[in-house]
């Protein structure tokens, strides 16, 4: 199907671009893009995937993920069936999705691309996605959001006088795309168009894990292995001090900020600390989640290390082995990023956004979708930097708290850049036959959509 999508974009934009005298656009935007995806999107990732594939490989090799996996296998068997239950690809996957609830975009990426390549792992037909990995990029691309701080932060930058009252209804829209995307990659991948071919190399073994020496000659430790006392107890000293962390700026910012300040005249800090009266006047719920969005990555750096650390494993030597992977995968899914980047951009230059939007206008109108909002929502499967300028613009023609700007937020907080998305995960693992996962992605952007229509529509009348 990427195939055919792919074509289709290329061929239109060349003919609208011809028809309309915007050949020279349609050229140029062919380049922009190039130079996108290699200088703004694929190396630029190659530092932040060293770092992330780093701190994985401590985890796996501590028996973090391997832990993770077993926490929530009840409901990971039921999504990937066919992936071994302590097999890495499922730690690898759920905490994936984890940083995609809390936000964490610089951290879900490289976190997805290696649930991919332990997928990969497990795959006896190299070239197809496999069952799981459709399943894998659909809950990806739908995934539950708690807090869409992108769009909160346009909002309030623009005035909003109640910038974070889209946040309820995108989590609302959100699980309703997440739903969809399950039960309809579930459904797509039993049809006969979705098949599987047959299988060119023998599949792994049962268990996912082979014994001995890993690929790069070292070995998992011993499940068995104790966690040494010294770090038990720091672990449990960093546990407190987040946790007292939280309590704090959640609960009582006010004594976080003189605490701070304290702090800080006692080390001859110069200058005050501040949180700011946006912070201060969030409801404690909000600043509940958005806490755990500031400490989780900070948590993380500290954790997997000294856990790591107290089962006698090499942290500096397994980070940088595990950082190496970084930049090949940045480097492998550069021709990916430029296939789709370039379609998508000439199509763009060409008018063919605005194109599909104006047929649509008069049947969606009626309906409850306002069509200035149809190019944004055709945009935001093929691009999320367009997706934010038009919504920036809407915001600024329409006010940031008026339904056209509160519904578009909804609708970009639940909802993918899905071909992007699929462009970088299956590009890190040469995936080019994607099966039903184009399908079942654009079906869950869709379900979102209308979702969020309908939330609004009930919420903010």
């Amino acid at each position: 199907m990427l195939n055919w999508i792919w074509l289709g974009l290329v061929v239109l934009a060349v003919a609208l671009g011809a028809l309309t005298g915007q050949l020279d656009a349609v050229t140029n935007a062919a380049f922009t893009a190039c130079k996108t995806a290699v200088m703004d999107l694929a190396l630029p990732l190659a530092g932040i995937m060293a770092f992330w594939l780093g701190m994985m490989r401590i985890a796996e090799k501590a028996g973090l993920v391997a832990i993770l996996a077993r926490a929530l296998r009840p409901i990971m068997r039921r999504l990937f069936p066919e992936v071994p239950q302590d097999h890495p690809a499922m730690g690898s996957m759920v905490m994936n999705m984890a940083a995609n609830m809390l936000g964490l975009s610089n951290a879900a990426t490289p976190l997805g691309l290696r649930a991919m390549q332990d997928l990969e792992k497990l795959n006896p037909r190299p070239g197809t996605a496999t069952n799981a990995m459709c399943t894998f990029l659909a809950v990806n691309t739908s995934s539950i959001q708690l807090v869409p701080a992108t769009t909160v932060a346009l909002l309030a930058a623009a005035g909003s006088r109640e910038p974070t009252a889209i946040i309820g209804t995108s989590f609302i829209a959100t699980l309703c795309s997440t739903a969809v995307a399950i039960i309809v990659v579930k459904f797509f991948e039993k049809l006969p168009m979705f098949a599987l071919p047959r299988a060119s190399a023998p599949a792994p073994s049962p268990d996912g894990l082979e014994a001995g020496p890993d690929e790069t000659g070292s070995t998992l430790p011993n499940p068995t292995t104790p966690l040494q006392g010294w770090a038990q107890g720091l672990l449990a000293v960093v546990a407190c001090l987040f946790a007292a962390v939280f309590v704090l700026m959640a609960f009582f910012p006010e004594h976080f900020q003189f605490f701070v300040n304290r702090v800080r005249g006692v080390l001859s800090f110069t200058g005050a600390y501040s949180m700011g009266e946006a912070w201060l006047s969030k409801p404690w719920y909000e600043r509940g989640i958005a806490t755990i969005s500031l400490l989780a990555i900070p948590l993380i750096v500290v954790v997997f290390p000294l856990y790591a650390a107290g089962r006698r494993v090499p942290v500096y030597e397994e980070f940088v082995e595990g950082a190496k992977e970084g930049f090949q995968v940045a480097i492998r899914i550069i021709p990916y990023l430029v296939a789709i980047l370039v379609a998508v951009g000439m199509f763009r230059a060409a008018g063919g956004i605005d194109l599909l939007s104006r047929p649509l206008a008069l049947l969606l109108t009626p309906l409850g979708l306002p069509s200035e909002l149809l190019p944004m929502i055709f945009m935001r499967p093929l691009s999320g930097s367009g997706t934010t300028a038009l919504f920036a613009e809407l915001i600024k023609q329409y006010g940031p708290d008026s339904m056209i700007a509160r519904m578009g937020g909804t609708i970009m907080g639940s909802t993918e850049t899905t071909f992007y998305v699929l462009a970088v995960y299956f590009g890190s693992v040469a995936i080019r036959r994607t099966r039903h996962a184009v399908a079942a992605g654009l079906t869950a952007d869709l379900a979102g959509v209308i979702a969020a229509v309908i939330i609004c529509n009930i919420v903010f009348r």
